[in-house]
């Protein structure tokens, strides 16, 4: 039998014990009973039970390891946003690196606009039999309703900041922005504006905190930042309409927003980079290929995941795991900022 799955259902994740006893009808410990080679097992049973195992395409070993070890070999995790290209990318890292490790995530998605299903997301994974629970790209509304809930299970919540209650693990937000910041300063940037994203968004507060100190420790003027909604929609009307004044250079709290921005100064009848230049955040995949080239911070996705989940399995096996654990973000620079010229 092969060691991953394909379950029927079309999900990616790999089945656990409790996926096979409701395959197969019976309880989970009946399964144990029958891997245990358990002598008062009907044989109508045990072949139902190595019948459903077979149909799973899962090891009796991987099966075996989670009975020893009283575990499901299971992450639940809640996924803050789900429509944005952090959190998504995120969950993606999660998965591929839980299954490194032997282990499947289970994953309850909660819209923007719909917190309180925070406590419904908790209780399906819970009811699923998980050994840990991550909370991706939370809003800090959806962490309050998180703090309420009595787990009893390992938490790690992916947010930059440290947190006195649970353990964190994140792409270093302020790290990131400050070497955008510092990037066009570089260039002779001296008033550069900021596009940032939803306040209640941890990621935005750090990259809207990283850039506001940047300026100040570089003694130059801080204007009010304009707030975003991540979109490439709410970048275009600010690109389109936004005062400038004596600006040339915008910092977009994600690329989506910058190409937007982008978009809207030139249709307006302003050059990126000549005119004014325009730097983003997360290096989606399309970034090369914006019209110029998108200077942007590259989230490493993949390496989180593997933070992550090494994070959590520590905290699972008891052993002390950091209680913020950071990757650094790395800028990638390209055509849409260069040195200003006078407009």
């Amino acid at each position: 039998m092969s060691g991953e799955s394909t379950p029927q259902n079309g999900s990616s994740r790999r089945p656990s014990i409790y996926d096979v006893a409701e395959r197969a009808g019976v309880s989970h410990m009946t399964v144990s009973r029958v891997l245990n080679g358990h002598p008062n097992i009907r044989e109508a049973t045990r072949e139902r039970v190595l019948s459903a195992i077979d149909e799973m395409s899962y090891t009796r070993s991987t099966i075996a390891r989670a009975l020893a070890t009283k575990r499901t070999m299971r992450i639940g995790v809640l996924v803050d946003g789900p429509g944005q290209h952090g959190p998504n990318s995120t969950l993606r890292a999660l998965e591929s690196a839980a299954r490194e490790r032997g282990y499947s995530v289970s994953a309850f998605s909660v819209a923007d606009d719909d917190n309180h299903r925070i406590d419904d997301g908790v209780l399906d994974l819970l009811t699923q039999g998980v050994d840990a629970l991550c909370l991706i790209a939370p809003r800090a509304s959806s962490l309050d309703v998180l703090r309420k809930q009595s787990i009893g299970l390992p938490i790690l919540i992916i947010k930059d900041e440290a947190d006195a209650e649970m353990h964190t693990a994140a792409v270093d937000q302020r790290a990131g922005a400050d070497e955008a910041v510092r990037h066009l300063i570089d260039l002779g940037h001296r008033v550069i504006l900021h596009l940032s994203g939803p306040t209640e968004w941890f990621d935005a507060r750090a990259r809207a905190e990283a850039w506001r100190d940047r300026l100040t420790n570089a003694g130059l003027e801080v204007r009010d930042p304009v707030v975003g909604d991540w979109s490439s929609d709410s970048g275009y009307a600010y690109g389109l309409s936004h005062d400038l004044g004596d600006a040339t250079a915008v910092f977009a709290s994600n690329d989506q927003m910058a190409l937007g921005v982008v978009h809207g100064l030139v249709e307006r009848g302003l050059r990126v980079p000549e005119d004014i230049s325009v730097i983003g955040f997360d290096d989606l995949p399309d970034a090369r290929h914006f019209l110029p080239p998108l200077t942007t911070v590259r989230q490493h996705f993949d390496a989180l995941g593997r933070l992550a989940i090494r994070e959590l399995l520590i905290a699972i096996d008891g052993g002390e795991s950091d209680e913020r654990a950071l990757i650094q973000p790395t800028l990638v620079i390209r055509s849409s900022t260069a040195v200003p010229r006078s407009r």
